[in-house]
């Protein structure tokens, strides 16, 4: 284990292989366990029975809490014990008892940003993609392969299907059932889940209504209201809107929805009617 003896502080009763890196500032707590292929960022707080095992690479000033596992084994019939890896950032929050897989092929990824908040019991599948300033409320299930977009919000005790993407600046209520794409800056709730609306609140708390005296905000209610509030077919309003410059809020909904109506795809949440 290479780290600073001054200031890293390790329990006499926890288990932290000498392979291990520990960057300075680190704590770990009474009775964690470390595996040899952890990498650990400076400052991180790694709370009481804790388990980091495989490959992971944490950044700064991470807090673990008490019994959360990170990097063990992906939840996946395929696995066949590749060399499978867990990427996270700076600055998250990881509560009591979340779990965290890594991916499943040789070479693959689960990756965390940073400034995200796991709260109690949420789990993180393998070979899942979560951006910067993400909330996850209590005991959210998210299966293999979800791709979850910068500061979305996610209500307690629901599950998201696996291949789900949700969309920047979504919020998704609680205790619903999220088998589709959730585009960004959509409130869905439901079980089924359905698009309920734009979440206004969180596009003011963004700033976005502040740019260019509001008109980005303006114009992703217009594309909004074309796409979910009319009666033409989807594609055929992605075409049209295609026709004229678009800011990068709507530019950024028009391309998700692109993507999730694409072959292959689970395809987007139904709106309200």
């Amino acid at each position: 284990m290479t780290s600073s003896a001054v200031t890293t502080k390790i329990h006499p009763s926890a288990l932290v292989d000498p392979r291990a890196r520990l960057a300075e500032g680190v704590a770990i707590g009474p009775f964690a366990v470390i595996g040899p292929d952890v990498q650990i960022g400076a400052g991180s707080s790694i709370g009481p029975h804790v388990v980091i095992d495989g490959r992971v690479t944490m950044g700064a000033r991470n807090r673990v809490f008490p019994g959360a596992c990170i990097g063990l084994e992906p939840q996946d019939l395929k696995y066949n014990g590749a060399d499978t890896e867990v990427v996270i950032g700076d600055d998250n929050s990881f509560r009591e008892c979340v779990t965290i897989n890594r991916a499943t092929a040789a070479g693959e990824q689960t990756r965390i940003g940073s400034g995200n908040l796991l709260m109690a019991y949420s789990h993180v599948g393998h070979n899942c993609e979560l951006g910067d300033r993400i909330v996850v409320a209590n005991g959210v299930a998210i299966a293999g392969h979800v791709v979850i977009g910068d500061r979305a919000v996610i209500g307690g005790v629901l599950g998201i299907h696996q291949f789900v993407h949700i969309g920047k600046l979504a919020m998704v209520g609680g205790m619903s059932r999220i088998d589709r794409d959730v585009p960004p800056f959509a409130i869905v709730e439901g079980h089924p889940g359905r698009l309920r609306g734009l979440n206004r609140i969180g596009l003011r708390r963004s700033g976005l209504a502040d740019r260019e005296d509001g008109a980005e905000l303006r114009q992703l209610r217009e594309v909004w209201d074309r796409l979910y509030r009319g009666d033409e077919v989807l594609v055929e309003v992605l075409r049209q809107l295609r026709q004229q410059p678009l800011l990068p809020a709507a530019e950024e909904l028009c391309s998700f929805l692109e993507a999730s109506i694409a072959p292959g795809r689970r395809g987007p949440l139904p709106p309200q009617r």
